[in-house]
């Protein structure tokens, strides 16, 4: 029953997203290419951004791809417990299912997005090699991450409400505090694993690592970004489940 009404919340967040617009699901290409071209055109071209030796265009766009699945998941589940009172406040079930759906609506975003990268791939001379058996960790770490945050941030702002003004703050911090515009082999080799407390560090890496063949990912660093991803996590859930019986009483 909770499975089929998940699903239901995710579908209606995916249609009230692309409503009358007039490209729809096209926006799910057009943003993650349209900041690849402005990344490329300023870190590339004008900043001169290293790129471990692969195309600046390539390497943003691979990175670009999990960022914004994160980021929106991010900015969306924050408002989804208030936004959705009136469900939630007449209609007992898991109110954990709100903030979820919104998280998991960007997935359809991210499988575009990511089919565009692999359609792509073989015009740039890089083909699937066995490191592509990465990718499912890749995406339950990223997924985790998601939700993680998502069930901190959709908690908080139903107590504080100028969480909202925050999250932008945040997520723009959290950018540059992520290899998206530029590589971490800039920062001394012996500081990455402390650098891999950020999970995106490693799930962006781990991308170029698949997709691109760079060796900037090492497992000292995939393993600190997944115990940061897992006390993220479980901490968001135990804070959720903390607070969920106070929720109806503040909204």
């Amino acid at each position: 029953m909770y499975r089929e009404l998940l699903g239901f919340l995710i579908w209606r967040d995916l249609k009230v997203r692309y409503k009358q617009t007039v490209l729809g699901g096209l926006w799910a290409i057009l943003q993650p290419l349209t900041i690849m071209v402005l990344f490329t055109l300023f870190f590339g071209r004008l900043a001169k951004m290293p790129s471990d030796g692969k195309p600046y265009a390539l390497f943003a766009y691979v990175a670009l791809v999990p960022w914004l699945l994160f980021a929106n998941s991010l900015q969306m589940s924050s408002q989804s417990l208030v936004a959705n009172a009136g469900l939630w406040t007449k209609v007992y079930f898991p109110r954990l299912i709100v903030p979820l759906a919104t998280a998991f609506s960007g997935v359809f975003d991210f499988f575009i997005a990511t089919f565009l990268l692999v359609c792509a791939l073989p015009f740039f001379g890089f083909f699937p090699t066995l490191s592509w058996l990465l990718i499912p960790f890749l995406f339950l770490l990223l997924i985790s991450l998601c939700v993680g945050v998502s069930l901190w941030l959709s908690a908080l702002n139903v107590f504080y409400r100028d969480v909202r003004f925050v999250v932008p703050f945040m997520v723009q911090a959290w950018l540059f505090a992520t290899p998206v515009a530029y590589p971490s082999t800039l920062m001394n080799e012996t500081w990455r694993c402390v650098y891999a407390i950020n999970p995106m560090v490693s799930i962006v890496e781990g991308s170029r690592y698949v997709f691109l063949n760079t060796s900037a990912l090492s497992f000292e660093m995939l393993f600190v970004s997944f115990l940061s991803t897992i006390l993220i996590t479980v901490s968001g859930m135990l804070y959720f489940n903390r607070m969920d019986r106070f929720f109806s009483d503040v909204v």
